[in-house]
């Protein structure tokens, strides 16, 4: 569980910093669609990658499962996701006055990101193909 929460705070921090990189450039998070958003999607693909490779290698002996790498792609997501939601609330209340529900479309937006993420970093990491379940005794 310490990786996990470990590698969701750097998302989590990342992706609050992204936010406040993209209002210092002009950018609003209400009203405008760039292109350059498209590249925060980088952020939890990276970390998962990172996570779970660190999972696998430090506390699994460099084997996993899809579904134990799915499962600690989900517990990094979470972590994550409550910090970057909580940068996201600070942001929308004390930076740039708006509605959080003017915002959930993005919140949305990065949850799929997460979870396609997620599953594209299982397959990456699993090390048995032919097993997808549990370990074996």
């Amino acid at each position: 569980m310490k990786n996990a929460v470990i590698f969701g705070i750097v998302i989590g921090v990342l992706s609050g910093l992204w936010i406040l990189m993209m209002h210092l450039l002009g950018y609003t998070v209400f009203k405008s669609t760039s292109s350059i958003e498209y590249v925060s999607a980088l952020i939890p693909i990276i970390g998962l990658y990172f996570g779970v490779r660190r999972y696998r290698n430090v506390e699994n002996g460099g084997n996993i499962t899809f579904f134990e790498a799915l499962q600690e792609s989900f517990k990094i997501l979470i972590a994550g996701g409550i910090v970057a939601v909580a940068f996201a609330i600070l942001y929308i209340n004390y930076i740039e006055k708006g509605s959080i529900a003017d915002f959930s479309g993005k919140i949305f937006g990065a949850l799929l990101v997460g979870v396609i993420a997620a599953l594209a970093v299982s397959l990456l990491m699993m090390t048995d193909s032919r097993r997808v379940d549990t370990k074996q005794s």
